[in-house]
């Protein structure tokens, strides 16, 4: 997930790079007054969405892989702790009413 998340990081930040450089050569408009810095980051979240969809599709199957077995295995260990808990319960109520 990490890498998934660096890798998107990435397409980001070259997204922002040259979204810059067309924002600053007069290639792409400017923003009005003093929104040209928010401008540059919102349009390059814009572009770099699509690509990150598109390139890091494989990537983003792998964490989901990952994400499905974690949950798995945290399911199947509460189903276990609660079945210990009913044990224990079953015991304790066993021995209570012999008593």
């Amino acid at each position: 997930m990490l890498r998934y998340t660096l890798m998107r990081l990435g397409i980001l930040a070259g997204c922002l790079v040259v979204v810059w450089g067309l924002v600053y050569s007069g290639i792409a408009p400017r923003g009005l007054g003093a929104s040209n810095g928010l401008w540059i980051v919102m349009l390059a979240l814009v572009i770099s969405a699509p690509i990150s969809f598109v390139v890091l599709r494989k990537e983003r199957d792998r964490a989901s892989v990952q994400i499905v077995q974690r949950v798995d295995r945290m399911k199947a260990n509460l189903e276990a702790n609660r079945s210990q808990e009913d044990v224990a319960d079953d015991t304790a109520r066993a021995q209570g009413q012999t008593s």
